[in-house]
């Protein structure tokens, strides 16, 4: 086992690691950009690494700077929550160059699904659904009409290196196509300097589930279950829960076992979350997320297990604590992700919390790196917390989270809690009954018919 973690991260998920290390016994360090300074997760640390200015790219993206915290600490490995440079493989191959281990995936697997079209095709030969498309990059505005007349309209345009809903755009006939194509490949080539495309079926209504697995990278892979991730702002999730309302115990026993019989036979070490749309019975691949995800606590309270620890278990080398014979399913589970935003014109919010109150209670539990009298910086992403709850059902779930949104009081900035106590009110939300658009189809509608 490690003796020193140096997380390389901040806010929630820096002291959601450090809780982990804690209860394993392992030592930690904490770094931070000047504008962290007084941050939950370094004033917690056993030790703590300034690494430089606000902006990311001279902190938290800085990897000569990390590998010095590692060497000025002695630490032994990095665990680098999500975000930041946890889905970077060069970062993952100059850590081990240094003797250094990544709390996460190979450097390969890394990049063989980072890249979308590279992992479409690694995923569809382990036997993993995909949606219908082109087999690689779409080049031409020629091949472009000739997949879609295949796969028939709508059709969506995807950057392969994208993420977050940049480089997507929807084409519904061939008199759309030439736009769409340009103005995504345009998009792609400023966000993430590569303009190669690839083409999918569009789905009308689809549902966002994604499976969560875990490897030991010698062969061996377990599945926890599904969330639903369905409800979204621009790409963005903004609550999951699990399981999803969608699916009945033989749709989740069969995906559960195609995925995690694929990631063993990729001999993937770590976390992972295979990602779908899901519509009409038939799940089609979207893309792999080689880290812990934002809303991995919903999976530890469905489970009692803990993905983290497991995480720092596997890249020491141990295998996995459990089989999947040992995974049982106890309830449900819903997270609410707390922004500093406006709940309605979601303008980010930084500023001073001046007061703090966190919900309490049986099945209720608050991630987050804030406290009262914090300054939120203006410099990062806007999300400052994790609302989970847990039930027995999904309508006692359901009364608790509401209940556990009227207790939670944040003070002197807007968040996004307005929002959760208004979903709750929905029919839509309280029936499970939603799909990716449902949320911005109800943001656009005028506030007075809500």
């Amino acid at each position: 086992m490690f003796d020193k973690i140096l997380i390389a991260n901040r806010g929630e998920i820096a002291l959601r690691i450090q809780r982990a290390c804690k209860e394993l016994g392992i030592s930690t360090v904490a770094i931070h950009s000047t504008a962290d300074e007084d941050a939950m997760h370094v004033r917690l640390a056993d030790e703590s690494v300034c690494i430089g200015p606000p902006a990311a790219n001279k902190s938290y993206l800085n990897i000569p700077e990390i590998l010095a915290a590692c060497e000025i600490t002695g630490a032994d490995a990095v665990h680098p929550g999500y975000g930041f440079l946890s889905e970077n493989a060069r970062f993952a191959e100059i850590l081990e160059d240094h003797d250094l281990t990544f709390i996460g995936p190979t450097a390969e697997h890394i990049r063989q699904m980072g890249d979308k079209i590279t992992a479409k095709d690694t995923v569809k030969k382990l036997g993993i659904p995909v949606v219908p498309g082109s087999d690689g990059e779409v080049k031409t505005l020629s091949e472009a009409k000739k997949i879609a007349k295949q796969i028939g309209y709508p059709v969506l345009l995807k950057a392969a290196a994208g993420g977050g809903g940049r480089g997507m755009k929807v084409a519904n006939s061939e008199s759309e196509l030439s736009v769409a194509l340009s103005t995504a490949k345009a998009e792609s080539k400023a966000a993430f300097g590569d303009d190669a495309m690839y083409m999918e079926k569009y789905l009308g209504k689809p549902r966002h589930i994604e499976v969560q697995v875990i490897g030991d990278g010698k062969g061996h892979a377990v599945h926890l279950g599904e969330r639903d991730c369905s409800l979204q702002r621009r790409h963005q999730k903004v609550w999951e829960e699990a399981p999803s309302p969608a699916l009945n115990s033989a749709e989740r026993e069969k995906i559960g076992g195609i995925v995690a019989k694929a990631i063993g036979d990729l001999g993937y070490r770590g976390a992972g979350t295979i990602e779908f749309l899901y519509e009409n019975g038939e799940f089609f691949f979207i893309e792999m997320n080689t880290r812990l995800q934002v809303e991995h606590p919903v999976t530890e309270m469905i489970t009692g297990l803990d993905l983290v620890i497991e995480q720092i278990r596997v890249a020491a080398g141990a295998p996995l604590s459990f089989t999947q014979e040992d995974v049982s399913f106890r309830g449900h589970s819903i997270e609410c992700r707390i922004n500093a935003e406006n709940a309605r014109t979601f303008m980010p919010s930084p500023g001073k919390i001046n007061y703090f109150h966190p919900p309490g209670g049986l099945g209720v539990r608050v991630d987050s790196g804030v406290y009262q009298g914090y300054s939120i910086p203006p410099y990062y992403d806007s999300l400052i917390g994790k609302l989970i709850v847990h039930g027995k059902t999904r309508n006692e779930c359901m009364m608790r989270l509401k209940r556990a949104l009227s207790e939670f009081v944040i003070d002197g900035i807007d968040t996004t809690i307005p929002l959760f106590v208004d979903l709750l009110n929905e029919q839509d939300i309280i029936n499970g009954a939603y799909d990716i658009h449902w949320l911005e189809q109800y943001l656009a509608k005028p506030v007075k018919e809500k």
